[in-house]
């Protein structure tokens, strides 16, 4: 089996700005550069809007990983000063309810995550836990006493029979694993520990934590203390079928004294992300009714602190909303969510009239320009919230000034593509909205190879935001082509279900439609055309190249092949057949073959790369290992890249793999461009 190398190309990549090194470092943005790159997360601002905590990564090229510090920065000047940055991993800040103290959690290398309390005034700082496991979902209780969290609980392996004594001193084979849960693995954590999720508290300066949920089935955060510090409200699925109904999941208080348990809302769909009001007399909560579409978008309810009175306070907002929490007052709540490919903060008053704040929020993922981006807010209302443009990673802003200013020194220099918007109208009439990013040495009125990349998802969305991925073509001499075809989120749940039980379909002339559109502006040159995307861009990418020659060559990434052998062996067992199809394999196979870029494999000439992680429990790695088979029989060019070590959401986690995805794929299209190649600096 042909396989690419990734270290040799990643080597490959770094040649250009070695060869510069004569006269000075590449003004071009190589892979190299990924390992320079920080990108700011999770802002937390303090009560009094005085202090930002955040989240800050920065590759490390030792360790080929982002790692995670955190930092505070004055709203006031922009001074920074690091609050825990030293050896290890350090995450989820959050402040006291006097802001006095910040909590966050903090591995040391080699060992397990645990909780500390940084005090403010002095500096001071406290590990106050020694878990097992990974603490998650931290929440201050109002009287800043006890701090609540999450973790997993260990539970009983499942045996069948018994094997023979062991010797002492022998060395046997590891034990049998026997599987008995509907969903037994998930794509970042492998095979499932036996062990649950559950809620406990801890005193907020030290001892021993208490265990206060229990049984079988996971419980979740976000948790949301009730103000007399009795009660903490929090998600679980507690069906008896809670296996095979994943998606049913309710509101449930806990007695911290007693652990006795109150269901608070019961409707088929979930219900989640629940937030007492100050005064706690409501719940604010996310949610949404299950009819099994492929997408359906999460409302705000409020409902009293019984469950009774349930309204929701955004039954106009066609858009799904992310998060909620009160204001301090308890008048208003403020909520995020996406819309036309830009994540907004808005105001929402209890009679439901709703006002945007914000629509500048950026921040997730730096290969590819998914929408995202955090935020919280003060007592006095200031807004803390990550966002830049499409030249910079992340940075911290409040009240939409930039506070920090993380890759100045490395990016500052470097001639970078610029984005910018194309109009594309489909072919029944409906917008598409799209981008071009253009080459930094591009000329106007010349043509230059196109990449078409297409996101994933499907329901999920591009902005204008930074790529790693991008900026790497670019430099090569393409232009990247990127859109929101129909499947897209943002813009409604009529045009994210266009797809629904229908996928891929027409979202294939919404992608054709913006190619020819690049090419009317005269950036796209018709004869060096090339495709890529990953996941569900995977799977558009193998259904084009089995509905049209017109690509030079292609490069799936993490497809879905055959739609029947993904139901059955993807992490989230039953999602598929539930929500993209309308009955399960063994009732209507050819509905799921029809769908299936494997049906089309026998059209294909296209000259198509296969990349995956090789340990992607999502889009496993014998759809790709099909996919793969399939063009070599046919005798079709292909080679395919595995990416050691990887799952589906962490293909591009580690810089130098990063790197060597786009090496690689680049490598591919050099392989089958024709002209002539854009000098190296």
């Amino acid at each position: 089996m042909l396989r690419l190398t990734l270290a040799v190309l990643l080597a490959t990549a770094a040649l250009p700005a070695l060869a510069a090194d004569a006269t000075g470092p590449s003004r071009l943005f190589t892979g190299a550069d990924l390992f320079d790159l920080e990108q700011a997360s999770d802002p937390q601002i303090s009560p009094d809007g005085a202090w930002v905590a955040y989240v800050r990564r920065s590759g490390d090229v030792m360790s080929d990983r982002m790692r995670s510090t955190i930092w505070l920065v004055d709203t006031k000047t922009g001074a920074q000063r690091p609050l825990a940055a030293g050896p290890g991993s350090h995450s989820s800040p959050r402040w006291s309810p006097d802001g006095a103290r910040l909590a966050f959690v903090s591995a040391a290398e080699g060992q397990s995550p645990q909780l500390h309390v940084r005090w403010i005034a002095n500096g001071e700082t406290a590990r106050i836990t020694g878990l097992p496991d990974s603490p998650g979902a931290i929440a201050w209780a109002p009287d800043g006493r006890q701090i609540a969290y999450t973790m997993r609980v260990p539970g009983d392996p499942v045996t069948l029979g018994k094997a023979p004594p062991k010797p002492e001193g022998a060395k046997w084979a590891e034990p049998l694993r026997v599987i008995d849960r509907v969903t037994y693995r998930a794509d970042g954590a492998g095979y499932l520990q036996p062990g649950s999720e559950h809620l406990f508290v801890v005193a907020a300066d030290g001892g021993a934590p208490r265990q206060i949920t229990f049984g079988r089935q996971d419980d979740a955060g976000p948790l949301s203390w009730s103000k007399d510090g009795r009660t903490i409200l929090f998600t679980s699925n507690r069906r008896a079928d809670w296996e095979r109904e994943p998606n049913d999941v309710d509101i449930y208080a806990v007695d911290v004294a007693s652990g006795g348990l109150t269901q608070i809302t019961k409707r088929y769909g979930p219900d989640f992300a629940p937030a007492l009001s100050p005064d706690g007399s409501r719940i604010a909560f996310l949610g949404s009714d299950d009819k099994y579409r492929s997408f359906t978008h999460n409302q705000l309810y409020v409902m009293n602190r019984d469950g009774s009175g349930v309204r929701p306070l955004t039954p106009t907002l066609d858009r799904d909303v992310e998060t909620a929490s009160w204001s301090k007052d308890g008048r208003t709540l403020f909520i995020s969510y996406d819309d036309h490919a830009k994540k907004k903060v808005a105001r929402v008053t209890l009679d439901g009239r709703l006002t945007v704040l914000t629509d500048a929020l950026t921040g997730g993922q730096l290969d590819r320009p998914y929408t995202g981006g955090s935020y919280s807010v003060s007592d006095g209302g200031r807004i803390a919230f990550t966002g830049n443009g499409p030249s910079r990673p992340a940075d911290i802003y409040v009240d939409g000034r930039p506070l920090t200013h993380l890759n100045e020194t490395t990016l500052a220099y470097k001639a970078l593509g610029r984005v910018q918007p194309l109009a594309v109208t489909s072919k029944d009439g409906r917008p598409v909205e799209s981008w071009l990013v253009l080459p930094p040495d591009y000329r106007p009125g010349t043509r230059v190879p196109l990449i078409l990349e297409i996101h994933g998802g499907p329901h999920s969305a591009y902005g204008a935001s930074f790529s790693t991925d991008y900026q790497l073509y670019a430099a090569a001499g393409y232009a990247v082509l990127y859109t929101n075809p129909r499947g897209s989120t943002s813009y409604g749940d009529d045009f994210a279900n266009l797809i629904d039980k229908k996928y891929p379909g027409e979202d294939y002339d919404d992608l054709m439609a913006a190619v020819d559109a690049a090419i009317a502006t005269g950036v796209a040159d018709p004869g060096n055309l090339f495709v890529t995307g990953g996941s569900g861009g995977g799977v558009l990418t193998s259904w084009i190249v089995g509905k049209t020659d017109r690509f030079k060559a292609a490069a799936t990434q993490k497809p879905v092949i055959n739609w029947i052998s993904e139901a059955l062996t993807m992490d989230g067992t039953g999602f598929t057949s539930r929500y993209w199809f309308a009955k399960q394999p063994w009732e209507d196979p050819m509905s799921y073959w029809s769908r299936s870029p494997l049906s089309l494999v026998g059209n294909v000439k296209t000259p198509t790369l296969v990349v995956v992680g090789a340990e992607d429990y999502r889009t496993p790695v014998s759809e790709s290992e099909q996919y793969y088979a399939a063009l070599q029989i046919r005798g079709v060019p292909t080679a395919m890249v595995m990416v050691p070590g990887a799952s589906h959401g962490g293909i591009a986690a580690r810089p130098s793999q990063a790197a060597a995805k786009a090496a690689a794929i680049l490598a591919w299209f050099d392989r089958y461009r024709t002209g002539a190649r854009p000098p190296q600096e």
